[in-house]
């Protein structure tokens, strides 16, 4: 991933295609509250960097590329929103908290609070 609107984009379609397998830029379009030719712009390139198979007014599928780089970019938000539930923000903010933090931390740093969240989520039990 290059940019956080590619990021963004791919991260959507991943989850549009959880339950079918394929999605279509206006659904896309609507997830993000955008104009479908921006969606349909952003595919475009999503497809020239190998992340998924598109053709114009047709679905949009995940190529083995784009579904590992969807899964961890899900990962890295639902890590964000466990961390930030974690220390206490509350639950109304922590979505859109998170989508602000997300494209501000390293792979590695995303690791590390995983471990971390994971780690305190263990002791809790104890």
């Amino acid at each position: 991933m290059t940019t956080r609107g590619m990021e963004d984009h791919l991260k959507q379609i991943y989850r549009l295609s959880e339950a079918q397998g394929y999605t279509r830029v206006t659904d896309v379009a609507e997830a993000l509250s955008i104009n479908p030719s921006a969606a349909s712009k952003m595919a475009r390139r999503l497809a020239e960097a190998g992340h998924i198979e598109y053709e114009k007014y047709g679905w949009i599928f995940l190529t083995p590329q784009g579904e590992q780089a969807g899964e961890q970019l899900q990962e890295r938000k639902q890590t964000l929103e466990r961390f930030l539930s974690r220390i206490g923000v509350p639950e109304q903010r922590v979505e859109t908290e998170s989508a602000n933090l997300e494209h501000h931390f390293s792979w590695e740093t995303i690791v590390l609070i995983r471990e971390f969240v994971e780690q305190t989520e263990e002791n809790n039990k104890e």
